[in-house]
């Protein structure tokens, strides 16, 4: 697995988490921005050819 791969599944992991977060909170505005980085990191990750969604075999 390449550096990058796993920098785009963290950057994903880290939207979904700061949306979630957002959300619990009833924050709409960061819940806006949160969406949007997690669009963003989406789209980058397919555009790669990375499954975002893919176990990384790293330790965390």
């Amino acid at each position: 697995m390449s550096v990058f791969a796993e920098a785009m599944r963290q950057r994903v992991r880290d939207a979904r988490a700061a949306l979630a977060a957002a959300r619990a909170a009833g924050d709409a505005y960061e819940a806006a921005v949160a969406e949007d980085e997690l669009e963003d990191a989406l789209r980058l990750a397919r555009c790669h050819g990375v499954d975002p969604d893919e176990p990384s075999p790293l330790p965390r």
